[in-house]
């Protein structure tokens, strides 16, 4: 650095009160800030189009997920992540008329994407809703089930993802994981973190289970009996 633009920082600083008092730039969003980072790297977001609906379907996916969901007639659920809508449907039709399905992805032209499709099925129990990567913006006290299928290892700030929805179960509602025991940079997520990561917000474990026939797992959750303050959250290690 020359002499003048040393005095030229300098300046700045005093002018600024102090330079160990400029907080340095961070790329989270504000409204995450009081919930601690992640100790992992997050897979980026894949295609949320999904070619492969008949593939899926004859190995039984949905039905098997549904099955040990525990989903039945007149339920309300949220689809997290959602895309175009793959479990969105069969969601809907698994619960009726007289029940409810919200379809909600932090992907504006999917949920466009999938509004289109609902429209041509002419599915009037499913709603849709933009989420955020730090809140889902669920209502609270609405759902008996959450569904977060294989989208949770892309989620970039889970504490404060998990914190916010906490309070959009109904009494009794449970949490849906299905999963890969893999990297989270490689589209998956070893069930001892996954665990951690409810576990530090106060959920609780309820069931585990391995699935080959899905190629992954499928883990329920349930609200503990509190949910910590986002400053005693402690942070879970990916080592």
């Amino acid at each position: 650095m020359t002499l003048r633009a040393a005095i030229l920082a300098s300046g700045l600083c005093l002018a600024l009160s102090a330079c160990d008092l400029i907080a340095p730039v961070s790329d989270r969003p504000e409204t995450a800030r009081d919930f601690p980072q992640p100790d992992r790297p997050v897979s980026e977001i894949v295609s949320n189009q999904f070619s492969n609906e008949d593939a899926r379907d004859e190995r039984g996916e949905a039905q098997a997920v549904m099955d040990m969901a525990d989903i039945a007639e007149g339920m309300t659920i949220a689809d997290i992540g959602a895309g175009e809508g793959y479990y969105t449907v069969r969601l809907a039709a698994r619960v009726g008329e007289t029940g409810r399905v919200l379809a909600q992805d932090i992907d504006r032209e999917a949920l466009e994407r999938l509004g289109r499709r609902v429209e041509r099925e002419r599915l009037e129990n499913i709603s849709i809703k933009l989420g955020e990567a730090d809140n889902p913006h669920l209502p609270a006290d609405s759902f008996d089930r959450i569904f977060l299928v294989h989208m949770y290892h892309e989620v970039t700030e889970p504490y404060a993802f998990l914190w916010r929805m906490w309070p959009a179960l109904a009494e009794g509602g449970q949490i849906i994981v299905v999963d890969v025991d893999r990297p989270t940079n490689r589209h998956g997520i070893a069930p001892a973190l996954l665990f951690c990561e409810f576990e530090a917000i106060g959920y609780k474990l309820v069931e585990f289970v391995e699935r080959p026939d899905l190629k992954g797992y499928f883990a329920r959750f349930e609200r503990g009996e509190e949910r910590r303050a986002p400053e005693r959250i402690e942070v879970c290690s990916n080592g």
